[in-house]
């Protein structure tokens, strides 16, 4: 079942009225909406409000011509007949979100410089949820703030609603009872209700196709931005009260039975998971694709790799690395390995039998630069490029870069060319309980916004020979990913996967063609598996 449609369309009926029955007892909408008014000129008067925060609230009305008219607080009036997409039930009225709030703000800027371990807590996108409104609490920030740091007024409080305003427009947050002190950055907007319209209709109408259509095509800028005027002029169905509750109380149940339908999918989803695994254990056992005689023996493609490294050596790109592992098969078909004048058998670290053709080799030794961490970064409120954490490489939808952060660019002389992530770089998650061990597969196309990505110190990089296909490093060490979540070092919240742990990984390696072969059979394999998970969501 697809339950992001399912939601969409149920969304769809209540904003139309149909998704709960009317009551023609209702007081109707727009004598809720005078009220407000009201309540918020009494409010600039008391100096709970400034005079800005009312300058662009509009009125909506019907004309005796049956057409709709927009008035503005200049007196002006325009006809809005056009904008109107559907036709209301009696009670209803047509509002701008902007007159609803006491007012929209955005968050606080430059906070990049008080990031703690201890604080306050300091809401970003990572924190707003796309199919529903409730903060996710994985990805904490927290900020220790000078007596003397701004930000009164991006100190959310019980039923603010969080909206991201840059990159994935929309996404909301809604702010619960009893929350800790708190505050937002600047890419996210905070819409404070005023308390007659602090139902929770509004925060799920936000994620309707009808107010979602708003945000993309109001959108500006190359990092997709949302002003707060454009919040501020969201055009919203508005329900008498009474029916609010109802239509919220409706969805609610709703979004429970979605939610335990999501919850199934994820278990389906982990299947996919076990089925993908199976399907690269296969590949690097060479057992996914059949062998060509024909194919130039991977003995062959391992010497290219040591004249590349080499080549590098000498061109001062990577050091001579003294105890260069050289691994291979003696007379008594045991498997042995030099490392400079000391020859040992290995025979009980291969884990499995390969086919004639292939070769073993270390990790480090299949790689052009040393597996190791990016460094601790400083982070900003926005730059030009951006950090690579943990949580940019997901469980189930691989790389997600929108989640990066902002590297402050006054530390950009710390980073080497060689230190920005590359198209085909597999990623390793290095620390941490819970992601540590996960794999992911880099590639440009997975950065929509573009910009030069470096990454964080939790974080392993294995970048490969040039001669090696990249997929197939990494399907060989994501094959490997339930293995490498097992080799943390150090206490229960402060595991470690060491680079050495890596870097002395055995590597089947396969011949250049089949390396080949065994990417195009993956990847067909698992378009496949894409077909099947769609048909079960």
């Amino acid at each position: 079942m697809d339950t992001k449609a399912l939601r969409q369309k149920v969304l769809d009926l209540a904003i139309r009225g149909k998704l709960v029955p009317q009551d023609p007892s209702d007081e109707p909408a727009y004598l809720l909406l005078e009220r407000i008014r009201q309540q918020k000129q009494q409010m600039v008067k008391e100096g709970k409000l400034k005079a800005k925060d009312i300058k662009n609230d509009t009125i909506i009305f019907v004309g005796e011509d049956n057409l709709h008219y927009e008035k503005f607080a200049n007196g002006s009036v325009k006809c809005i007949e056009d904008e109107i997409p559907f036709e209301l039930p009696n009670g209803w009225a047509w509002s701008k979100i902007g007159p609803l709030c006491e007012y929209i703000t955005s968050g606080s800027r430059g906070w990049a410089q008080y990031y703690s371990d201890t604080g306050s807590l300091f809401l970003r996108m990572g924190n707003l949820s796309r199919d529903s409104f409730e903060l996710r609490m994985d990805n904490l920030q927290r900020v220790d703030l000078p007596d003397n740091a701004e930000g009164v007024r991006t100190r959310v409080t019980e039923n603010d609603l969080l909206f991201s305003i840059t990159a994935e427009i929309g996404m909301l947050g809604l702010i619960p009872a009893d929350f800790e002190e708190a505050y937002i950055n600047q890419h996210v907007g905070l819409i404070r209700f005023l308390k007659e319209a602090q139902t929770k209709y509004f925060p799920y109408i936000l994620m309707s196709g009808f107010c979602r259509n708003q945000y993309y095509t109001t959108q500006s800028g190359m990092k997709n931005s949302f002003r707060l005027d454009n919040i501020q002029n969201i055009l919203t169905p508005v329900p008498p009260l009474a029916e609010q509750i109802r239509i919220a109380e409706k969805l609610s149940c709703i979004w429970a039975q979605i939610q335990q339908i999501d919850s199934e999918s994820a278990t389906a989803r982990d299947i996919i998971l076990l089925a993908k695994a199976k399907i690269l254990d296969l590949a690097i056992r060479g057992q996914l694709v059949p062998q060509d005689p024909a194919d130039e023996p991977a003995s062959v493609l391992v010497e290219r790799i040591r004249a590349e490294k080499e080549e590098l050596i000498r061109k001062g790109k990577i050091k001579q690395d003294k105890k260069e592992s050289v691994i291979f098969r003696d007379e008594d078909n045991s498997y042995y390995e030099k490392i400079g004048d000391d020859v040992r058998c290995i025979d009980e670290e291969i884990p499995f039998d390969i086919p004639d053709t292939w070769e073993w080799l270390r990790l480090e030794n299949c790689c052009s630069k040393e597996i190791r961490r990016g460094k601790s970064p400083k982070y900003a409120d926005e730059s030009g490029t951006l950090v690579f954490a943990q949580k940019c490489n997901t469980k189930y939808n691989g790389i997600d870069v929108g989640l990066a952060l902002y590297l402050d660019e006054a530390t950009l002389s710390r980073y080497p060319a060689d230190e920005y992530m590359r198209d085909g770089d597999v990623v390793i998650n290095s620390t941490g309980t819970g992601t540590l061990g996960r794999v992911g597969f880099y590639q440009k196309a997975d950065n929509r916004l573009g910009l030069p990505i470096v990454p964080d110190s939790h974080v392993t990089v294995v970048r490969g020979s040039g001669n090696i296909q990249a997929f197939y490093l990494y399907a060989f060490i994501k094959a490997n990913q339930s293995e490498l979540e097992k080799k943390g070092e150090g206490s229960t919240n402060q595991k470690e996967l060491k680079p050495i742990t890596l870097k002395e990984m055995l590597v089947p390696m396969p011949p250049a063609s089949e390396q080949k072969r065994i990417k195009t059979a993956i990847v067909k394999a698992f378009l496949l598996i894409s077909t099947i998970e769609q048909s079960l969501t």
